[in-house]
């Protein structure tokens, strides 16, 4: 093998040290620069996609938070809106049932008064039927006329004792 022979060291040395200065220089001037600019480049890509990222993170954010709030608004203009309808409805439901009371009130009295024109007017047909019973009665029992004076002043007395 011939790089195991000592006497081949020396060159073997040299051009080990001239190639890897070359290399280094090669590698300082030219490709060490470029990989620095693509990283560079690299790492400037990022920190504007993160900038990016930053700005449209605080914009969902503020229409996140503006939704919310129109979110929370529409509810309460909702829950104020169905309370005064609530409150309307039960107003008006107020208003018909006082409505109501009243017409019923009025049809109450007039229905009284209807009822107590009938009984004054019953009580005056009642005499005249017991008037006509008793006659009808007395005819039968006697045989004869009797006297409608007479008759009247009993169905009276009658009357009175019952009330």
């Amino acid at each position: 093998m011939p790089q195991l022979a000592t006497a081949d060291f020396l060159p073997q040395l040299i051009w080990l040290a001239i190639t890897f200065v070359a290399l280094y220089l090669v590698m300082w001037r030219v490709a060490i620069p470029r990989i620095v600019d693509v990283l560079e480049e690299r790492q400037r890509r990022i920190d504007d996609d993160l900038m990016t990222a930053e700005g449209f993170k605080r914009e969902a954010d503020e229409a996140l938070a503006a939704y919310e709030q129109a979110l929370a608004e529409a509810r309460a203009d909702a829950h104020k809106t169905a309370s005064e309808t609530r409150d309307a409805i039960k107003k008006q439901a107020a208003d018909q049932e006082a409505q109501l009371d009243a017409t019923l009130a009025r049809e109450n009295e007039a229905a009284s008064t209807r009822i107590r024109a009938a009984q004054v007017e019953a009580q005056g047909h009642v005499r005249d039927i017991a008037i006509d019973a008793a006659r009808a009665v007395t005819q039968r029992l006697i045989g004869g006329d009797v006297d409608d004076t007479a008759l009247g002043v009993a169905v009276d007395a009658a009357l009175e004792g019952e009330r």
